[in-house]
């Protein structure tokens, strides 16, 4: 019974937003809804799979030539899980700052929720400041990651043009992401997304088997510290994609229904991730230590064409996944959040994809800067900042038992449930952020040293640069 209060509370305003829906039929097109308009629990599994991995697929074999097959193995497995806890933590303290303020009576028909709001809600200005630094940060540099590997990966088709120029022109592309309104209208997009990178990682598994090893192939990985750190960190924020569930889920007609969603996600892109990082490993070995994009080692075929064409369209949408939450957060700074006006909306986006060209085109380092991003960024804003703020959230007795969501009893209880966070947060800040930044900040500065940075084409072959 308590459950079914909740959910009613929860879901009120969308159930009222459906009923408008239904009765507009008239003037949307059943098309449009079939395709644009997504609020289900599968929309939701599909923005969190699809989110989760596009162009870090194509750097875990470089990953996997730094910690060694076993490590990398290991370390998929263990980031996957914690970041499926860390995600179940969010989806728990939004559904509680969403109840209460719905208790209030607030209305969000023309609002979205987002990470810093619930951390102002719940717990104070400080986290929500907290919050929107390494939120924002996070996506910033998430963002720049997309326009980096779309200029990495068409170089592998066309190399008329150098990378940097490529970089121009899909800056100039992925700015019509400023139309699409919110996660409530990526449907098509993400499903789209998923078959993309499933396709693009069975190819990736199949060709490598296929071409077989590399005449005098090694595997000398785990061959130094700051390498394996770094490829660490990269498997690190490789499931760290969930900076944006409060948004996926605020675009949901039921929240609360959330919970197991991102596990789910997670189970399916390991089938993608393990096969694919092994069987490059397997084929070219300590060849990848110097190719960041695995791409660039398999050869030209066909079907790698069409996998480069798919990524490109994937880290597309990705962007898009990226930069809608900054897009809310600008609105919102300048009031226009709530206005009906797509066209106005969309006008005042534009400015913030101006920093992110320009960022893809000081550091295009293609492998290292996810290593960073992941070691400073996503440490705290996935997994220390959503493990603290869950613990304080329920500190007192009062709010543990008043709390909308109960930690199962399978997990022990609070105690299990907090036990685990502490583990979260002194893992993450020691591996991640400390040892994980360490190897990283040594390997950017080592790029920056050795190509500078405006580099016309990173990592190209020394007759293409």
């Amino acid at each position: 019974m308590a459950s079914e209060k909740v959910e009613t509370v929860v879901a009120g305003n969308y159930l009222e937003m459906e009923r408008e829906e239904e009765g507009s039929k008239s003037t949307t097109s059943k098309l449009s809804r079939l395709f644009w308009h997504g609020g289900s629990v599968y929309d939701a599994w599909f923005s969190c799979a699809s989110n989760q991995v596009a162009q870090v697929l194509l750097t875990l074999p470089y990953s996997f030539s730094q910690l060694g097959m076993l490590s990398g193995i290991i370390f998929q497995l263990f980031y996957g899980l914690m970041g499926s806890w860390t995600a179940y933590l969010i989806s728990v303290l939004y559904v509680e700052y969403r109840t209460r303020k719905e208790r209030e009576k607030v209305d969000f028909r023309n609002h979205v929720i987002q990470w810093f709001e619930v951390l102002d809600g719940l717990l104070g200005k400080h986290w929500r400041n907290l919050g929107l630094f390494f939120n924002c940060t996070f996506l910033l540099f998430g963002s720049v990651i997309q326009l980096i590997a779309c200029a990495s990966n068409i170089y592998y088709i066309n190399d008329n043009l150098d990378k940097r120029t490529w970089t121009y022109i899909f800056g100039a592309c992925c700015a019509t992401t400023v139309f699409i309104p919110s996660f409530h209208n990526y449907r098509i997009w993400s499903f789209l997304g998923l078959v993309m990178t499933t396709y693009t990682a069975w190819y990736m598994t199949i060709a490598s088997l296929t071409h077989g090893q590399v005449e005098g192939v090694t595997h000398t990985g785990p061959a130094k510290l700051v390498l394996y750190f770094t490829g660490a960190t990269n498997i690190l924020y490789t499931f760290g994609g969930h900076a944006v569930t409060v948004e996926i889920m605020h675009a949901m007609w039921k929240p609360q229904k959330f919970k197991m969603i991102y596990l789910i996600a997670t189970l399916y892109v390991l089938t993608l991730t393990l096969p694919s990082a092994s069987a490059v490993y397997w084929a070219f070995g300590d060849q990848l230590l110097t190719h960041s994009n695995a791409l660039s080692l398999l050869p030209k075929t066909g079907f790698r064409d069409t996998a480069v064409i798919l990524m490109l369209i994937h880290q597309f949408i990705t962007f898009g996944f990226a930069c809608t939450p900054l897009y809310f957060v600008w609105e919102k700074f300048i009031g226009v959040h709530e206005t009906k006006s797509l066209f106005k909306r969309a006008l005042a986006r534009l400015p913030v994809v101006i920093p992110i060209w320009f960022l893809a085109i000081i550091f295009p380092f293609f492998g290292p800067i996810n290593s960073t991003v992941g070691s400073l960024l996503v440490s705290f804003t996935v997994y220390i900042i959503p493990a603290l703020a869950h613990m304080v959230t329920f500190a007192s007795a009062p709010a543990r038992e008043n709390a909308v969501e109960r930690p199962p009893s399978k997990l022990g209880g609070w105690v299990g449930l907090y036990s685990m966070n502490v583990f979260v947060v002194v893992w993450v800040l020691v591996i991640g952020f400390g040892l994980g930044g360490w190897a990283s900040m040594i390997n950017f500065i080592h790029q920056i040293d050795t190509f500078g940075l405006f580099v016309k084409c990173y990592q190209c072959p020394p007759h293409k640069a």
